[in-house]
């Protein structure tokens, strides 16, 4: 059968309840109740996380849509035949007490937690969580650096991941979404006025520079590599890092052979030896610039989170295109986008947003969608105009 009648076909909806996975996850998008503040928390009434575990909904005998609470409705869309089990959230763009925000495991850069216990990092007077889907791609536990977000991440106006240039969420000072391809433009400058690309709390392998911050963890865990210790020099913008900003770091100690000590107060640029040998020569006390810069500028945004591809932009399914190396199409980041797996993914139109979950790798309940489908799926049933895709392992240890 053609997906589009399959999609049209009479469903059967969950019983009593429609419970997700309740694995460990990654990075998280928010929603929640209050005014953008810059800096920890948020002040209002709720506060709806979108992670891949929705909470307990009722879900009735069919696939009508059901009000939760004012202005979020829930449904869970079932089609037997493949099989497939398909979880949405609407939620009303007019409710001026609901906002988006990020979370990570532990509140570090580093490690994996159940969404349970990111939900209880959340300060009390941020509000009440609501709704939750998982967010990004991130570094599995068999990796260096496991949690660590593949792709842009900005909690509470902290920047926390950089950019890859691959499409993300993220809001502006108005609140207002927009997903688009974000290109990195971090760098430092060295006195003698040269320029290096730098990466931010990630692996430095292959990376010639790395900026660390407090949100890694507890050091930057660096082998045979150039730990520039960097302080606030006098007044300057400093800590938690902003994206579109430039701030001004004194040397405070080089530590050489890397693993260097993070702490509140300062940040690590993390530097191989051949960087540290063609600079200017660098010493305590040695003035570096630091620029968070990106394209498009992101200064003032409060909410980031990183993902792709896109799925529909402006009404339009967006075509998932091939490799054509035969090569680096067995990928798994590339055949995966053809294979049907758990996915997560997250749109818009004029009037609502809407959080999408499909269950996948069980065999009786649901074998996951490829992005075709998954497009085919949110452009017919929901009139969303700009999706973005996640791929949610369910249940799966997430950073």
């Amino acid at each position: 059968m053609a997906l589009n009648k399959q999609m049209q076909a009479s469903v059967k909806s969950a019983q009593n309840r429609a419970p997700l996975a309740t694995g460990r996850c990654c990075a998280r998008l928010l929603r929640c109740s209050s005014r953008w503040m810059a800096g920890a928390g948020l002040v209002g009434a709720f506060l709806i996380i979108l992670s891949i575990q929705f909470f307990w909904f009722h879900a009735s005998d069919s696939s009508s849509e059901q009000q939760v609470e004012p202005g979020i409705f829930y449904r869970n869309d079932k089609f037997a035949e493949i099989p497939w089990s398909i979880h949405v959230v609407r939620v009303e763009r007019n409710r001026p007490d609901f906002n988006f925000v990020t979370t990570k495991a532990k509140d570090t850069v580093l490690g994996l937690s159940t969404l349970t216990d990111q939900i209880k990092l959340i300060p009390r007077q941020a509000g009440t969580p609501k709704v939750a889907i998982n967010g990004d791609f991130y570094k599995t536990e068999r990796e260096r650096y496991p949690g660590d977000p593949r792709g842009l991440l900005i909690i509470r106006g902290e920047l926390v991941s950089g950019p890859i240039d691959r499409a993300c969420l993220w809001f502006d000072k108005e609140g207002q979404p927009h997903m688009t391809n974000v290109i990195s433009q971090l760098r430092v400058t060295w006195p003698d006025g040269q320029g290096t690309p730098i990466g931010l709390n990630e692996d430095p392998a292959g990376n010639t520079s790395v900026l660390f911050t407090p949100r890694l963890g507890r050091s930057t865990g660096t082998s045979n590599r150039v730990d520039l210790v960097l302080e606030r020099d006098g007044d300057a913008p400093w800590l938690p890092l902003r994206v579109g900003e430039h701030y001004t770091a004194r040397v405070r100690e080089i530590k050489q052979g890397g693993n260097a000590l993070l702490a509140t107060d300062i940040m690590v640029l993390s530097v191989n030896n051949q960087v540290m040998n063609r600079s200017a020569k660098i010493e305590p006390g040695t003035v570096l610039k630091i620029s968070t810069a990106t394209i498009p500028d992101l200064q003032g945004a409060y909410t980031a989170i990183g993902g792709g591809p896109s799925l529909l932009r402006n009404g339009k399914v967006a075509p998932i295109k091939k490799v054509s190396d035969p090569r680096a199409a067995m990928a798994y980041s590339e055949r995966s986008l053809f294979e049907r797996h758990p996915r997560s993914a997250i749109g818009w139109n004029d009037k609502n947003f809407y959080f999408v979950e499909v269950d996948g790798r069980q065999k009786n309940l649901s074998m996951g969608m490829t992005l075709a489908e998954l497009s085919d799926f949110t452009c017919l049933s929901s009139a969303v105009r700009t999706v973005l895709i996640w791929t949610a392992v369910v249940p799966r240890p997430c950073g």
